[in-house]
């Protein structure tokens, strides 16, 4: 598709580092943990808090030990950070029992985990194992139906749109460059438009400008 392969070339030229690309080098499991206790929360709060834990915490088996109130107030400040610590330790149990320590690397052992959804799941396939998969969060979303790509209503059918429209070697991208830009540029409300780099290919922009 020539034109995301534009966008998307575009894009690289401007693009700054995800969360979970700055955590490249950590561990499939704590990018999964991290990629949980950035839900609903926002980047500038859990970045700071990630270094900090994981050495506290570094596998499956300290978040295993460590009391469920000690980890809640570790995780003071995280989005609906009661429940997460909750799912942290079963999902922390899950994979010590039935995976030996290590986190599956398929779409459907990954949603069996507790907490774990398409996102989530989608986003350890890419950033952790390298597999095609698009992680769909409230800026791919966006950008996505601005852009015209895709008329939907829901994250998962923009999911299963873009996979349709995308070269499997071009799912990767979709997370790692939307989000970023959807965090800078194309805001949810009062986008600037005006210093977008793609606003031409973009169907909202142009409307926007005419």
């Amino acid at each position: 598709m020539i034109k995301a392969a534009e966008v998307f070339r575009i894009l690289e030229h401007t693009h700054q580092l995800t969360m979970l690309e700055q955590f490249s080098s950590y561990t499939p499991f704590q990018l999964l943990v991290m990629t949980l206790l950035s839900s609903r929360t926002r980047d500038a709060t859990t970045i700071p808090m990630m270094p900090g834990l994981f050495r506290k915490y570094p596998t499956p088996g300290e978040f295993l030990e460590v009391p469920l109130a000690t980890l809640k107030k570790d995780l003071y400040g995280i989005g609906f950070y009661r429940v997460k610590a909750e799912n942290i330790k079963k999902l922390s149990q899950m994979v010590l029992e039935k995976y030996h320590g290590k986190i599956p690397d398929s779409f459907e052992e990954l949603t069996s985990l507790p907490g774990v959804g398409r996102k989530t799941a989608n986003c350890i396939l890419n950033y952790a194992f390298k597999k095609p998969a698009i992680a769909v969060d409230v800026h791919v979303h966006r950008i996505a139906n601005r852009l015209g790509w895709v008329k939907t209503k829901t994250p998962e059918e923009t999911e299963f749109a873009l996979q349709k429209l995308l070269l499997p070697e071009q799912w990767g991208k979709v997370n790692m460059l939307f989000v970023d830009h959807g965090q800078r540029i194309c805001l949810p409300w009062n986008p600037k438009c005006g210093v977008c780099p793609m606003v031409k290919w973009c169907e909202f922009g142009r409307g926007r400008s005419m």
